[in-house]
C-alpha cells in the first residue's frame, strides 16, 4: 500500500504546529530552570535613588551593556567613570522571610523564598535555610543552606557544626529583615551598625553565591592571597579573586597562592573593631566598594559566615584564631635566619656557601636546598652525583650547630630513576591508589611539573597520608633533614587540567567564573571535575595546600617524636597556621616587591600564620648590592627570615658581596639584633600560640586612636614594642617615618628620640635601618651567637623601656625551644616582669623547665633613667643578695647598664635601684647672683650641696621645661608652630621674668646646609636689625639636605642630626627652657668638648673649657682679661664633632648674654631679652662651616697697603711720629701705614687737629709721596661743652645724638674731652681725672639715618677741609675706637632713671656683675632710633652701637678716598663685611702672644675679617726678648700694627739696637714677599668664605691632635707658622701635621711628619714650613706700593704624589668692589709630576707695571732636571730661562723667566 501524501497546506500547517511545539516547550524549560537571560514574566526592577557609592554590580561577569542589564531585570544608569557599577541590582532581587524566625539552642532559623526575579546565571535555588548563631558573646554565625540538598561545606578541623548552646551578655544584636531579606547586627554598646547586608540582594543559586555588605567605615584589611600594594584596602571598585593559583607575586591583582577570607574592619578611633570570615573553599572574588561595602562571589558551597566583635583590632584578631586555629609554636631554631637558592648546582657549591658565610661570622641557622637536590626533580630522590655526599650534610651542618631543610613538591613522577629502575615511590602510591583522580573517580588523572608525567597526590585521603608519612621517612633515612618546605601545592600543574583536556562542563567551565587569572578554573592546576577524597576539585581546590601540610606536619611527628622540627607551605587556607609558616612565593629582585612584602606580612598575621616571610633580595631577576642590603635590614626583622634566589641569576647570599661590604656588616649588625631580640620574639609566638596574638604587628592595632597609623604600611612592629622603620627605596638616605604617640628610644644608642605622634625624616645611610624600642615595655634579650644552639647558651638580659611615668611591664616564655607539648606540659618558664617607682620585680609564674644551660640575666639596661643610678639591690624572698654590680650611666642619652647579676632562669627576684642627678647634667635653675637655698626653692628647683667640685651648681632643675607644642603646619621648607605654656609645670619666677604664655616657632631649611630656627614673642619681639645673606626663599630640597629636623611637642623639644652620620648636633630636650620679657634660657645637647668660638672675652686656650665656665657678651671698653668681656660681641660657636664633622651655630641677639658650658657636653644660653634666632650651618669641614658662616655675614676685602706692616704710637708729637718715620725708612724696614692717636686732636675732640699737631697735614703730604699711607683715629662721642664746636652744633641741628626716653633731653657721659685751658695733673688716679677734668659728651645715635649723614659729612669736611684747605687731612683711612660704646663714668651724668633696665632681674656673668650693666656705658634706659624712626632701647642695641658706627664711618671714607679700608675697636657678626679689627689695648706680657693667637684665629673664623694684636703690648713697658718675639709673631698676623700706649717707652723696631732692626727688616722682608699668596687668601675669603689664619685642624681634621693646637697657625692651607710664646725659649715643640712640609729656608722636605717635634729657635729665626701648595710671591720693598711693581714668583711645594696646586688674585689694591665688578685676574697653579700650568680663570685687569713670573722655585722634584720648557698654546715658545737643580735638596729652581701675568702657560721639565 502505498503511503497517503500530505496536500501542501497540510504540510504547512504540520510544520507550523512542530515549530509552536518547539518553542513552547524551550519557553517551559526555560522558565523552569531560571536559565539566565530571560525575563520572569511581568518583573519591573525598583529603581530608587541609590548612591552610586552603594550600587551592587548586577553584571560582575562581563563589560555592562544596556540589552544585558535589562534581561537580568536591573537598573540602567551610565556614569562618566566605568569603575561605578552602570547596571545594578534593584530593590526587588533576593530573598524575602517566609513564616516566622524559629529560636533553636543556639540561635535562630528561618526560610528565605527568592523574589521573583531575572536569573543571572541560571540554576537558582528557590527556598534557601537561614540558620544564626550565638556562639559567643563576640562572635556571630549565620549560614545558609539548601534545605532539600546537601551542598559542599569545608571539612576543617576547628569550623565545624556547632554543638553548644546561645551565648549571653551578647556584644552584638542581631536584626533579620522581612522583605528583601538582609541581615543587620548592630554593636551594643554604642548601637552601630557593623555588617548590613540590605544594601544588595542575596543571591542563591547552584554555582552562584553572592551578599553583600554595608560597613561602618573604609578601614578594612586582609582578605588574600594577594599582592596588596597597601595594606588597608584602596575601597574605590577594587575586585579581588580568591583561587589558590601558583603566580607568583606582581603589580596585578591576581589571585595567589593561598585562599584566605577573612577581614578585619576598624570602626573608629576608639578602637573598636570586627572581622567577618566566610567559610568557603570555592571560586570566589571580595569585591570593595566606596559605600563602604563588600561583597563576596562564590561560585558553590555554602554561605557560612562569622562576625567577631573586639574593643581593638588585636582582640578581633585573638577571636577569630580561636576558632579557626591558633598558630603553631615554631621551634626556636627557626626563628634564625636561612639560606637558599633553587640550583646550587652542586653540594660542593652548597657547602661553599655554608663556609663563606660562616667565615663572616653571619648568624645563621638553616642551609635550604630546592629541587636541584633531587634526581631529576623527583621527590624522595638525591642527585647521587651532584649532591653524592647529601645523607651527610645534615650532620655536617650540625657539627657547627645548624639545620638542614629540604623541599618537596606534591607532583610525583611516573616515569622510572635514571638507572632504570622502579620510582618507589610512586610505585607505591600507585599500589594504595592515591592519586588525585579523573572524573570517573577510578583513573589516576596525569599532569605535567617539574619532572615530567606527573600524579598528584590526595591529601585528603587518609590512605595518602600515611603513604606521605611513610615516603618522608623513607627518604630520611637515606638523606636526614630537620624541616621541610612544601612547594607547588596549589596544586600547580604545567599544563591545563590534564593531559587528557578537561570535559565541557559546568564544573570546569561554570556559568560565572570569578575574575580569577586566566578566567579559565584550570589553567595551570587540575580539571575541576577531578575527583578527591573530600570532593571534587572543583570545591576543594584550594583546600589543596591546607592538607597538604596537614599530612606534612603528621610526617614530621612521625620523624621528629616529641619535636617541633620545621615547616612551610607555599598555599595555605583558612587555619593553616596551626601546622605551618608561609612565605610570600616567588618574588622578584625589585623594589616594589620589597616594599609589598609589608602589607603580605601584616595580612598573614590577620589570618594566623604568623610565621611569615619574603624571599629576602628577591627570588627572580639579578638583585643589586643597594637592594640587597636594604632587604637583608629589614628581612632581618621577618618572622621566618631567608634569603633564598632562583636558578640563572647571580648568587646573593650576603658573603658574596665580600667579607668587609657595607652589605655583610649591616646584615651582620642587625642579624645580631634579631638574636640578641629572640627572646622576645619567641615570647610573641608563644601569645599568637596561645591567645592569637599578632608577632608582626601593624602599627595601628597599637595605636588605632590616631587615624594616621590606619594606613601605614612601610612601617611594623614586633609585637607591641619594636618598631621597624626600613628603606624600601634605592638612593635615598632618609624616610619618612610615622612615630605614634608614644616614648619610643633609639635601639642602637638607647636615647629618647623627641618626635612622637608624627611625619618625621629619618635619617638611615647605607648601613642603617630605623629601629626604635617603646617606652613602657621590658624586652628580653640573649647574648646573640651565630647560631640559636650557641645563643641559647649564652647569659640573658634585660632592656627596660621607661614610659612618660617612668614605668615599664614585659614577660618571658622560655622552655626547651623544640618540644611539643611543653605548653600543654607546663614544661616551660613564664615571667612577668614590672618596673615602677625604680623597682622591677621579675615574678616567675611557671617554673616547670630547668634549662641545662644554667642561664642567668647578667644584664640590665635601662632606657629613659633621668639621674644617674648610683646603687642597686637585689632580693629573692625580701633577702638581699649581695653580688658585684658595675653601673654605668651615659647622661646623653640617659641610659642606664647594669652588668654583673646573677639571676638564675626560672626564680623570682626584685631589683631596686636609687637615682642621683648627674653632677655634670646638673643645669643651674636660679642664675641670678647670690642664690640661697629658700630662693631656689622658691623657683621649684632642687637644692643639693657639692663639696667635691665647687664648679658643680647646688641649685638645678628638677623637671622638664613648661612648653609644649600645638598647631604645627609643615611646609615643604620648614614649619611653624605655637609653644604653649602649661601653666601647671610654670615654675615660681621673680617680677619680668614670668614666662611667655604663648611663643611662636619657625623654622626655615633655607640651603642644604643652612637652616633657621625662631623663637619669639608675638607681641613683643625685638629683633636684631643686622642683615645676613639669605636666599629670598629658601632653596634646600629634602634629599639633598645634609640635616633632618624633628620637634618633639611635648616637652617642648628641637633635635637637628647629621644625616650622613644620624648624629644628633642641637638638642634642647634639657629642662631650662624658658622665654620671658627679660630672661630667655635655652640649653643644648653638644656632640663633643671641641667647641670653637664665642666672644669676645680673653681665652687660655682655642676650643672651650667646657668645665662649667660661663663667659658673659656685653660689649665693654674692657682690656682683654680672663673671664671679663670685652669690646666685641660675638655669639657664634663651631662645634667639631667626635667623627670630625663640624657644625656652626649663630644667634643673633644683642642683649646682654651668658654662655655655660659644661662637661656633659651641652651648651647654656642666658640672655636678658629680644627673641631666639638661631641659624645652623653643617659643614660638614670646619673649613666648609667657617665659609658658610661667612657666606651668611658677609667678608670686608682690605686694601693691599693695608697688609704691609704699620706703627703707632698713644701719646706721641708730630715730630715724634715724623722721626719715627725717618727712622724706619733708614733703616731699610718695610713699612707701609703709619697713624695718628687721638693726640693729633685739640683736646681729643673728633675732626679736629690740635697746634701742637699743626705740622700734620705737611708730614701726611710727606709720608704718602713716599708709597705710604696714613690712618687716624676718630671716637664717637662729641663733646656738648664747647662754645664753637661745628661738630656737636651741627649733631644737635640734625637731631643725632641719643636721648632720654621720652623727653627731648640729651643724655651726656664723661669720656675723652677734659676742660680747656686746663693743664692736667697726669699723676692722679684716671677717675679722678675724669671727676675734675672730664667735660660732657653726648653719644650720636648712629642708627639713625640723620646721624649717617652727618658723620658722613664731618669725614668728608676733615678731609678736605673747606674753610682752610692747608688743615685738610688727607688721610687713607679711619680708625673708630671707643664704640661699645664707652664712657668714663657708669652711665650719665644726671644718673640712670630706670633701675629695672639697668639692673635687671638677671645679670648676665659679665665683668663687675653687682654693678649692672651701665658699667663703663651710657645708662641702659636711654633710648636710640632705627633708620625707620622707630625707637629703640639702648638695653636691646647696645652690643650694637660699634657696628652701627662702622657701615657709615666705611660710607663715609669710601666716598671721600674713593678707595677701601677701615679698622674698628669693635665686632659682631656682619661686621666683617666693612671693617676689620684689632685686639685692642693688651699688654706687653709673655702669656699675650699666645693668647692673642688664640683670639685672632676665632675671631679671623667667624668675623673673616682683618685682624691682629698690638704687636709688644700696649700697656706696660716692653721688653727687647718679647718685642722681638712678637714682632716674629705680629709679622704674620692679617693686620700687623705696632702700637703702645701713653707713657711706656717706644717699642717701634728702631727703637732697640741695629740687631732688632735687622731681625724686623728680615721678617717684615718675608712678610712682603709672600703679600701676593696673603692677599689672594684674603680674596679667597672675601669671595668664597675661606679661612686666612687658619687653625691647623681646618686642614687636618682627620688628626684629632690638631683640635687642640693653637700654639702654631696656618696662612691659608699651605704656610704653618710655628712661633716662640715663651719666654728664654730655644726650642718650639711644634707639631707637624701629616703632610709633605718643606722648611721655608732651606726649601728641604723636613723628613717628617705627624708628629710633635722641638725645633731650634735662635732670636733672629721664625720657624715656617711650605707644603701642599703653590704660593705666589713678589719681590720685596719697603712698602707695597714699591713691591706692587716688582717681579713675580712662584714656589710649588710637591706633595707626595708630586702634585701641587694654587691661585693668584691680583687687582689694583684699592678699588672699591673690584671683585664684585670683575676688575682683577685670577690665575690657577697646577703641578703634576713634570708641568706646570698656569691658567688664567678670569681676566678682567691688566696690571699697568707688565708684572712677570721671573722665577719658579719647584720643591721635592724626585729626579734631576736637564730641560724646561715653556709652552703656551700648545707650542714652544722661546725663552732665554736658567735652570738649577740641586740633587740633595729635590729643588728645582728656574730664573729668567718672562711669564707675564694675565696669560696662560705651560712650563714642563724632564
Amino acid at each position: 500500500m502505498s503511503k497517503r501524501k500530505f496536500s501542501e497546506l497540510e504540510v504547512m500547517l504540520i510544520v507550523l504546529f512542530c515549530l509552536v511545539a518547539i518553542i513552547a516547550c524551550v519557553l517551559i524549560g526555560l522558565l523552569a530552570s531560571g536559565q539566565s537571560g530571560v525575563k520572569t514574566r511581568e518583573f519591573t526592577p525598583q529603581c530608587p535613588n541609590i548612591l552610586l557609592a552603594e550600587r551592587i554590580d548586577c553584571i560582575p561577569d562581563q563589560v555592562a551593556t544596556k540589552s544585558t542589564c535589562t534581561m537580568r531585570g536591573c537598573c540602567w544608569s551610565p556614569e562618566s567613570s566605568t569603575s561605578v557599577p552602570w547596571c545594578f541590582f534593584s530593590s526587588n532581587h533576593g530573598y524575602k522571610v517566609d513564616g516566622s524566625t524559629r529560636s533553636t539552642p543556639a540561635g535562630f532559623e528561618t526560610t528565605l523564598t527568592r523574589l521573583p526575579s531575572p536569573s543571572l546565571f541560571g540554576n537558582d535555588i528557590n527556598t534557601v535555610l537561614l540558620t544564626g548563631e550565638y556562639q559567643t558573646p563576640n562572635r556571630f554565625r549565620f549560614k545558609i543552606t539548601d534545605p532539600k540538598r546537601e551542598r559542599f561545606e569545608v571539612p576543617h578541623e576547628h569550623v565545624q557544626s556547632f554543638p553548644g548552646s546561645a551565648a549571653s551578655n551578647l556584644s552584638y544584636k542581631v536584626d533579620v529583615k522581612q522583605n528583601p531579606f538582609g541581615i543587620v547586627v548592630t554593636r551594643v554598646s554604642n548601637g552601630r551598625v557593623l555588617f548590613d547586608t540590605t544594601i544588595g540582594p542575596l543571591q542563591y543559586a547552584d554555582q552562584f553565591l553572592q551578599l553583600s555588605i554595608k560597613l561602618p567605615s573604609s578601614n578594612i584589611y586582609g582578605v588574600g592571597e594577594h599582592v596588596h600594594k597597601q595594606y588597608q584596602h584602596d575601597v574605590n571598585w577594587k575586585t579581588w579573586p580568591m583561587f589558590s593559583r601558583d603566580i607568583g607575586p606582581s603589580g596585578a591583582m591576581h589571585n595567589l597562592y593561598g585562599v584566605q577570607t577573612f577581614f578585619l574592619c576598624l570602626e573608629d578611633s576608639t578602637g573598636a573593631s570586627f572581622g567577618v570570615f566566610l567559610m568557603n573553599s570555592n571560586a570566589m572574588e571580595f569585591a570593595v566598594q566606596p559605600a563602604p561595602a563588600v561583597t563576596y562571589r562564590t561560585i558553590g558551597g555554602i554561605l557560612d559566615f562569622y562576625i567577631f566583635l573586639g574593643n581593638t583590632p588585636e582582640q578581633v584578631v585573638q577571636e577569630y584564631l580561636k576558632l579557626v586555629g591558633l598558630p603553631a609554636l615554631p621551634s626556636y631554631w627557626s626563628l634564625g635566619f636561612q639560606l637558599s637558592r633553587w640550583n646550587y648546582g652542586s653540594l660542593d657549591e652548597v657547602k661553599r656557601v655554608v663556609e663563606r658565610n660562616r667565615a663572616i661570622g653571619l648568624p645563621y641557622d638553616a642551609q635550604i636546598t630546592d629541587i636541584d637536590y633531587m634526581e631529576e626533580k623527583k621527590d624522595f630522590t638525591y642527585d647521587k652525583v651532584k649532591f653524592r655526599d647529601l645523607p651527610k650534610f645534615a650532620a655536617y651542618m650540625h657539627d657547627y650547630g645548624q639545620k638542614y631543610i629540604i623541599i618537596l613538591d606534591p607532583a610525583i613522577s611516573t616515569q622510572n630513576l635514571v638507572d632504570g629502575s622502579p620510582y618507589g615511590s610512586y610505585v607505591r602510591g600507585e599500589s594504595k591508589k592515591v592519586w588525585v583522580n579523573e572524573s570517573d573517580g577510578v583513573t589516576a588523572l596525569l599532569g605535567e611539573v617539574w619532572p615530567g608525567v606527573t600524579v598528584f597526590p590526595d591529601f585528603t585521603n587518609p590512605d595518602c597520608t600515611s603513604w606521605w608519612v611513610e615516603e618522608c621517612k623513607q627518604f630520611y633515612n637515606v638523606v636526614p633533614y630537620d624541616g621541610i618546605w612544601i612547594d607547588m601545592n596549589e596544586v600547580s600543574n604545567f599544563i591545563k587540567g590534564s593531559r587528557n583536556g578537561c570535559a565541557q562542563n559546568d564544573l570546569n567551565y561554570p556559568p560565572f567564573t570569578p575574575s580569577i587569572l586566566d578566567k579559565l578554573m584550570f589553567s595551570k592546576t587540575l580539571c575541576m571535575d577531578a575527583v578527591q577524597n573530600w570532593g571534587k576539585h572543583y570545591d576543594v581546590h584550594s583546600l589543596y595546600g591546607y592538607s597538604m601540610a596537614i599530612s606534612t606536619q603528621k610526617a614530621i611527628k612521625a620523624l621528629f617524636p616529641g619535636k617541633r622540627s620545621f615547616l612551610i607551605s607555599r598555599s595555605t587556607f583558612v587555619g593553616s597556621g596551626k601546622y605551618t609558616g608561609h612565605w610570600l612565593g616567588d618574588n622578584a629582585a625589585t623594589w616594589d616587591h620589597l616594599k609589598w612584602a609589608i602589607p603580605g606580612m601584616l595580612d598573614f598575621n590577620l589570618f594566623g600564620i604568623p610565621y611569615i616571610g619574603a624571599d629576602i633580595c628577591g627570588f627572580f631577576d639579578n638583585t643589586t648590592e643597594e637592594l640587597c642590603r636594604r632587604w637583608m635590614q629589614v628581612g632581618a626583622f621577618y618572622p621566618f627570615s631567608r634569603n633564598h634566589n632562583c636558578e640563572g641569576f647571580i648568587p646573593q647570599d650576603p658573603a658574596v658581596f665580600g667579607p668587609d661590604s657595607v652589605l655583610v656588616k649591616t646584615s651582620k649588625y642587625y642579624l645580631n639584633i634579631r638574636y640578641t631580640l629572640l627572646p622576645y620574639l619567641y615570647t610573641l609566638f608563644y601569645k599568637a600560640h596561645t591567645q592569637g596574638d599578632t608577632v608582626v604587628r601593624p602599627v595601628l592595632h597599637e595605636f588605632y586612636s590616631d587615624e594616621v597609623t590606619w594606613s601605614v604600611d612601610r612601617q611594623f612592629l614586633w609585637g607591641p614594642g619594636l618598631l621597624i622603620s626600613p628603606v624600601l627605596d634605592p638612593g635615598v638616605d632618609a624616610i619618612q617615618a610615622y612615630i605614634p604617640d608614644a616614648v619610643w628610644y633609639e635601639y642602637d644608642t638607647g636615647a629618647k628620640i623627641s618626635v612622637r605622634k608624627q611625619w618625621t625624616s629619618m635619617y638611615l645611610p647605607a648601613d642603617k635601618l630605623g629601629l626604635h624600642l617603646r617606652g613602657g615595655y621590658i624586652y628580653p634579650t640573649q647574648q646573640a651567637a651565630n647560631t640559636t644552639v650557641a645563643s641559647r647558651k649564652n647569659p640573658m638580659g634585660l632592656i627596660i623601656a621607661l614610659d612618660d611615668n617612668h614605668a615599664a611591664s614585659g614577660d618571658l616564655f622560655w622552655d626547651d625551644g623544640e618540644s611539643t607539648g611543653t605548653i600543654k606540659n607546663k614544661a616551660y618558664i613564664y615571667y612577668e616582669f614590672t618596673v615602677s617607682n625604680n623597682v622591677l620585680q621579675m615574678n616567675a609564674i611557671n617554673s616547670n623547665y630547668a634549662d641545662p644551660n644554667n642561664l642567668k640575666f647578667e644584664e640590665i639596661k635601662i632606657l629613659g633613667v633621668l639621674q644617674e643610678i648610683t646603687a642597686v639591690t637585689v632580693s629573692q624572698n625580701n633577702v638581699v643578695e649581695n653580688s658585684p654590680l658595675n653601673i654605668t650611666y651615659y647622661p646623653l642619652e640617659k641610659v642606664a647598664h647594669i652588668t654583673g647579676f646573677q639571676l638564675e632562669l626560672g626564680k623570682s627576684y626584685t631589683v631596686k635601684w636609687t637615682q642621683q642627678l648627674v653632677v655634670n647634667e646638673s643645669f643651674n635653675c636660679y642664675p641670678g647672683p647670690n642664690p640661697t637655698q629658700e630662693k631656689c626653692e622658691q623657683l621649684g628647683c632642687v637644692w643639693e650641696e657639692v663639696t667635691s667640685n665647687l664648679d658643680i651648681l647646688p641649685y638645678y632643675y628638677s623637671s622638664d621645661n613648661a612648653y609644649s607644642v600645638d598647631k604645627v603646619e609643615h611646609t615643604s621648607s620648614g614649619l611653624a608652630a605655637n609653644l604653649t605654656l602649661n601653666s601647671a609645670k610654670t615654675r615660681a619666677n621673680e617680677n619680668f621674668t614670668t614666662p611667655i604664655s604663648t611663643l611662636h616657632l619657625e623654622m626655615k631649611y633655607h640651603l642644604n646646609h643652612m637652616l633657621q630656627f625662631k623663637i619669639y614673642d608675638y607681641q613683643n619681639a625685638y629683633e636684631v636689625p643686622v642683615p645676613l645673606n639669605l636666599p629670598s626663599s629658601p632653596t634646600s630640597m629634602d634629599k639633598k639636605r645634609l640635616y633632618e629636623v624633628s620637634v618633639q611637642k611635648k616637652p617642648f623639644r628641637i633635635q637637628v642630626w647629621r644625616k650622613s652620620t644620624g648624629r644628633v648636633i642641637w638638642d634642647s630636650q634639657l629642662p631650662t627652657f624658658t622665654f620671658s620679657d627679660m630672661f630667655i634660657k635655652i640649653s643644648t645637647h653638644e656632640t663633643s668638648q671641641y667647641i670653637y668660638g664665642f666672644g669676645e672675652s680673653e681665652h687660655t686656650m682655642f676650643r672651650r673649657n667646657m668645665s662649667w665656665h660661663t663667659w658673659g657678651m656685653f660689649t665693654r671698653d674692657q682690656p682683654p682679661t680672663h673671664k671679663l668681656n670685652s669690646y666685641g660681641y660675638q655669639p657664634f660657636y663651631m662645634a667639631v664633632e667626635e667623627d670630625g664633622n663640624a657644625h656652626g651655630v649663630l644667634l643673633p641677639n644683642s642683649n646682654a648674654m651668658d654662655v655655660t658650658f659644661q662637661p656633659i657636653p651641652a651648651l647654656t644660653y642666658c640672655t636678658t631679652g629680644g627673641i631666639l634666632d638661631f641659624y645652623m650651618v653643617l659643614g660638614p669641614t670646619p673649613e666648609l662651616v667657617v665659609q658658610e658662616y661667612t657666606a651668611l655675614i658677609g667678608p670686608v676685602m682690605p686694601p693691599y697697603w693695608s697688609f704691609g706692616f704699620q706703627l703707632c704710637c698713644y701719646g706721641r708729637n708730630v715730630s715724634e711720629i715724623a722721626q719715627m718715620v725717618e727712622g724706619m725708612k733708614a733703616a731699610g724696614i718695610p713699612y707701609d701705614v703709619q697713624y695718628v692717636d687721638i693726640d693729633h686732636m685739640e683736646r681729643q675732640l673728633d675732626f679736629t687737629t690740635g697746634t701742637h699737631f699743626a705740622g700734620l697735614p705737611a708730614l701726611i703730604n710727606r709720608i704718602k709721596e713716599e708709597g705710604m699711607r696714613v690712618i687716624i683715629i676718630q671716637d664717637p662721642t662729641i663733646s656738648g661743652d664747647e662754645t664753637n664746636y661745628p661738630t656737636f652744633s651741627r649733631g644737635v641741628q640734625d637731631d643725632v645724638f641719643i636721648k632720654c626716653p621720652n623727653t627731648n633731653d640729651i643724655i651726656y657721659s664723661k669720656v675723652w674731652p677734659f676742660l680747656p685751658n686746663v693743664q692736667v695733673n697726669e699723676s692722679l688716679p684716671e677717675q679722678t681725672q675724669i671727676q675734675i677734668y672730664g667735660i660732657c659728651v653726648a653719644f650720636p645715635g648712629y642708627f639713625c639715618n640723620s646721624t649717617v649723614g652727618w658723620w658722613k659729612r664731618e669725614i668728608l669736611e676733615f678731609y678736605n677741609n673747606p674753610t682752610n684747605p692747608l688743615r685738610s687731612i688727607k688721610f687713607d683711612g679711619l680708625w673708630i675706637d671707643m664704640n661699645e660704646p664707652a664712657a668714663f663714668l657708669n652711665g650719665t651724668i644726671d644718673g640712670c632713671r630706670n633701675d629695672l633696665l639697668n639692673m635687671p632681674p638677671y645679670i648676665t656673668h659679665l665683668g663687675y656683675r653687682s654693678d649692672g650693666l651701665t658699667v663703663k656705658t651710657p645708662c641702659i634706659e636711654v633710648q636710640l632710633y632705627s633708620p625707620d624712626s622707630t625707637p629703640v632701647r639702648h638695653y636691646d642695641v647696645h652690643s650694637l652701637y660699634g657696628s652701627s658706627q662702622t657701615k657709615p664711618t666705611l660710607d663715609g671714607l669710601q666716598s671721600t678716598t674713593k678707595e677701601r679700608g677701615i679698622i674698628t675697636h669693635f665686632t659682631y657678626p656682619s661686621s666683617g663685611r666693612w671693617a676689620g679689627c684689632w685686639l685692642s689695648d693688651n699688654t706687653a706680657a709673655w702669656d699675650q702672644l699666645a693668647r692673642s693667637v688664640i683670639g685672632i684665629i676665632p675671631v679671623g673664623l667667624f668675623l673673616n675679617s682683618q685682624t691682629g694684636a698690638d704687636v709688644c703690648g700696649f700697656f706696660k713697658e716692653s721688653v727687647y726678648e718679647l718685642c722681638l718675639c712678637w714682632m716674629q709673631l705680629g709679622a704674620f698676623y692679617p693686620y700687623s700694627r705696632n702700637h703702645n700706649g701713653k707713657g711706656t717707652r717706644r717699642q717701634n723696631p728702631v727703637s732697640w739696637n741695629s740687631a732688632f732692626e735687622e731681625i724686623s727688616r728680615n721678617l717684615l722682608t718675608r712678610r712682603y714677599t709672600l703679600l701676593p699668596y696673603f692677599y689672594t687668601l684674603m680674596y679667597d675669603a672675601h669671595a668664597h668664605g675661606s679661612t686666612v689664619i687658619c687653625p691647623i685642624l681646618h686642614e687636618f681634621v682627620e688628626d684629632r691632635t690638631t683640635w687642640e693646637i693653637y700654639e702654631q697657625f696656618l696662612w691659608g692651607p699651605a704656610l704653618l707658622i710655628s712661633p716662640v710664646m715663651q719666654q728664654n725659649a730655644v726650642t718650639v715643640n711644634a707639631y707637624i701635621p701629616n703632610a709633605c712640609w718643606y722648611d721655608y729656608y732651606t726649601e728641604e722636605d723636613i723628613g717628617f711628619r705627624g708628629k710633635f717635634k722641638l725645633l731650634p729657635v735662635p732670636l733672629e729665626h721664625t720657624n715656617l714650613h711650605m707644603g701642599r701648595y703653590i704660593l705666589a710671591w713678589q719681590r720685596p720693598a719697603n712698602t707695597t706700593f714699591y713691591s706692587r711693581m716688582n717681579p713675580m714668583g712662584l714656589t710649588v711645594a710637591l706633595n707626595d704624589t708630586v702634585f701641587a696646586e694654587g691661585q693668584l688674585y691680583w687687582d689694583d689694591g684699592v678699588r672699591i668692589d673690584a671683585y664684585e665688578d670683575g676688575v682683577y685676574p685670577l690665575t690657577s697653579f697646577t703641578a703634576n709630576q713634570n708641568v706646570l700650568d698656569i691658567t688664567v680663570l678670569h681676566h678682567g685687569y691688566t696690571d699697568p707695571n707688565n708684572l712677570m713670573f721671573t722665577e719658579i722655585k719647584v720643591l721635592g722634584v724626585p729626579t734631576s732636571v736637564k730641560q724646561v720648557t715653556v709652552l703656551q698654546n700648545g707650542g714652544t715658545i722661546a725663552s732665554s730661562h736658567n735652570i738649577d737643580y740641586n740633587d740633595d735638596k729635590k729643588l728645582l729652581t728656574i730664573t729668567k723667566l718672562q711669564l707675564e701675568l694675565g696669560k696662560d702657560y705651560t712650563v714642563q721639565w724632564s
